[in-house]
C-alpha cells in the first residue's frame, strides 16, 4: 500500500505488536471525527484512527490511508479493532435523493478476519441484514436523551450482550426541525441545534458533519470494557 501518513501524536500506527503493553492498542477504521475513538480512549485504550479523506477534528493518532489496505497490513499490530464502513450505501436518506455509494461491510469483514483479532463492525439499521448476529445499542441503554441506534457485530473470537433496551417512551423531534421541549432530538442529516447534539452525545469537538453519522461514545466505551472483561484487564 501507499505509505500512510500520520498525524497527531500517540503510538505510532504502523508499529508491529512487540511483547505487552501498559495500554491496549484500538484501531479505529472510518474513523470521520472520532465518536467510537472516545469512547475506547475513556476506557483506557490508545487509539490509532484510519479515513480515507483528511479528518483535523479526529482527537487521537489519525492516519490517511485506505481503511481495507491498511489493515490487511498492519491491523495485526493491534489488540482490538473497530471499523464503521461508510453507512450512506445502506442510509435511508441517501437512497431517497438517488445518490450511489460503494458497499463495503463485506470486504472490510474479509480484511478483519484475516488479521486474527477481536473487532467490531458498527452500521446503521438500513445495513442488518448485512450483518451477522448483530447486537443493537441505542441511547437509552447509556442514559442519554436520545434514540440513536446502532448496530455493531463482533468478530475474531469477540462478542456481545446487548443492554435492557428502555422503551422509548419520550416523543421524538421530526427529523431536521428544532427539538422542542420534552423531546429527543434526530441529529440526522441538516439538522439544527449543534450545541444541543453536542452535549447530548457527548461529542463536544464534532461539527455537524460529524455529529450527523458519529457513534456516541457511551457505546464503545461499554463494548471496550466488554471486551477488557473478556481479557482479563482493568480498564484504565
Amino acid at each position: 500500500m501507499t505509505q500512510p501518513r500520520v498525524f497527531g501524536e500517540g503510538p505510532s500506527a504502523p508499529a508491529a505488536r512487540s511483547g505487552r503493553v501498559s495500554r491496549p492498542r484500538l484501531l479505529d477504521l472510518y474513523c470521520c471525527q472520532g465518536g467510537a475513538a472516545k469512547g475506547y480512549a475513556d476506557a483506557g485504550f490508545d487509539v490509532v484512527g484510519v479515513d480515507i479523506t483528511p479528518q483535523p477534528r479526529y482527537p487521537y493518532t489519525f492516519v490517511q490511508a485506505d481503511a481495507v489496505a491498511f489493515v490487511l497490513e498492519y491491523g495485526a499490530g493491534f489488540d482490538f479493532i473497530h471499523a464503521s464502513p461508510p453507512c450512506q450505501h445502506d442510509s435511508e436518506c441517501q437512497r431517497i435523493q438517488g445518490n450511489a455509494h460503494p458497499d463495503l461491510i463485506a470486504p472490510t469483514r474479509t480484511a478483519l478476519e484475516s488479521t486474527g483479532r477481536p473487532w467490531v463492525i458498527e452500521n446503521v439499521r438500513g445495513a442488518v441484514p448485512k450483518l451477522n448476529s448483530p447486537v443493537t445499542l441505542c441511547g437509552t441503554m447509556f442514559g442519554l436523551e436520545n434514540y440513536r441506534h446502532r448496530f455493531f457485530e463482533p468478530g475474531g473470537g469477540f462478542t456481545l450482550t446487548r443492554p435492557i433496551h428502555p422503551a422509548h417512551l419520550v416523543p421524538q423531534a421530526k427529523m431536521g426541525r428544532p427539538v422542542p421541549p420534552g423531546h429527543y432530538g434526530q441529529f440526522v442529516g441538516n439538522f439544527s441545534g449543534v450545541a444541543l447534539a453536542r452535549r447530548v452525545l457527548g461529542v463536544p469537538w464534532m461539527n455537524r458533519d460529524g455529529i450527523r453519522e458519529c457513534i456516541p461514545p457511551t457505546y464503545t466505551e461499554w463494548i471496550a470494557t466488554q471486551f477488557l472483561a473478556l481479557e482479563g484487564r482493568a480498564a484504565a
